[in-house]
């Protein structure tokens, strides 16, 4: 059978530095509403404010971690396009982002063109959330509907908690760890609070006490990204072997002014220095391949956040990119996954 392909998806990156698609790339991320939960009408004056100055912030930002190949994320997206793809014997495996190119619905054509009937679809985002997980399969939905595409899809669902995605993230931090280190520092991706509000089923358990991540189960633990998180850091760590007091958790990458799921990041790098925390790691198992969040907010920004504040080093732990383990574990759980969309 080779009419049944995998999608890959991941989030997506400006097509270059220049800082005109720096904007077109921004302005489309930003006026989401999976990403910025506002009505049409202030989200769009929200995002004209923010496309004033932050373009060339972030073009700076971009060209202080591009390769001459291109964007790192799309790059190491797209090696792990071929890495898996002598994994998939069932059909063409491919490459979408949520935002910039290739797009989904171009991707999702092309696939009805080669005579693809069904579609594994695989959002490359451990933990479940609106603005990652959900706006990718609803960008799906719109784009067969748009283009009257007649293909079943199945579904990836987040595989924070899945012994194969965790046995890989271990792997692949292993020799970091074995190089010694004070602390290690596990920094996720943020979101504001009031988007683990809205995905609470119960409406009564995020945020609602200071275990609640410890105590989520069922419903509230399928939607609840901050728990997720934890149940990565704590699978990950009985894996590589970590007491307690050798790691913790951190949420990075806030924007604007609303409250952002805490730890902040930017505060436990000052937090642990002041510890006397001498070699700090820092892996971010929110992302499954490098990107300016961790390249140039945690390598460069954080490094030197840390350094100014009394520590000694920094070293950033990749992302699992294209581990041969992690390679292997994508393609068994996608070969396993059966939601339909």
């Amino acid at each position: 059978m080779t009419d049944h392909a995998l999608l890959l998806v991941n989030l997506g990156s400006p097509a270059s530095t220049r800082v005109e698609d720096v904007r077109t790339y921004l302005n489309q991320f930003l006026m989401d509403p999976y990403v910025i939960d506002l009505p049409w009408p202030l989200r769009r004056l929200l995002v004209s404010l923010i496309l004033i100055k932050r373009p060339a912030a972030s073009a700076h930002a971009y060209a202080s971690i591009w390769w001459p190949e291109g964007s790192p994320l799309v790059v190491l997206s797209r090696q792990l396009e071929s890495a898996v793809r002598p994994l998939w014997p069932h059909g063409p495996v491919a490459l979408a982002m949520r935002y910039g190119a290739p797009a989904i619905e171009d991707t999702l054509v092309e696939l009805a063109r080669q005579g693809v009937k069904r579609v594994t679809l695989a959002p490359l985002y451990p933990q479940f959330a609106d603005s990652t997980t959900t706006t990718a399969e609803q960008e799906v939905r719109r784009a067969l509907a748009a283009r009257d595409l007649k293909l079943q899809v199945q579904v990836l669902d987040p595989f924070y908690g899945q012994p194969e995605y965790l046995d890989a993230l271990a792997a692949s931090a292993r020799p970091y760890l074995e190089q010694g280190f004070d602390h290690l520092l596990m920094s996720y991706h943020g979101l504001p609070e009031r988007h683990l509000h809205k995905t609470d089923p119960s409406g009564r358990h995020c945020l609602k006490g200071a275990d609640c991540c410890q105590k989520a189960e069922g419903a509230v633990l399928e939607r609840c990204y901050r728990a997720q998180c934890y149940r990565t850091s704590e699978g990950f760590a009985a894996r590589a072997g970590l007491r307690p007091e050798q790691w913790s958790v951190s949420f990075q990458s806030r924007l604007g002014r609303a409250k952002w799921i805490e730890p902040y990041t930017e505060s436990r790098l000052d937090e642990l220095a002041a510890q006397g925390v001498k070699k700090l790691l820092v892996m971010c198992p929110a992302f499954v391949a490098d990107c300016i969040e961790t390249l140039e907010e945690i390598g460069d920004r954080g490094r030197e956040q840390f350094i100014a504040a009394g520590g000694d080093e920094l070293v950033l732990v990749p992302c699992l990119n294209t581990h041969p383990q992690w390679v292997s574990a994508l393609a068994s759980l996608a070969g396993k996954a059966s939601r339909l969309l």
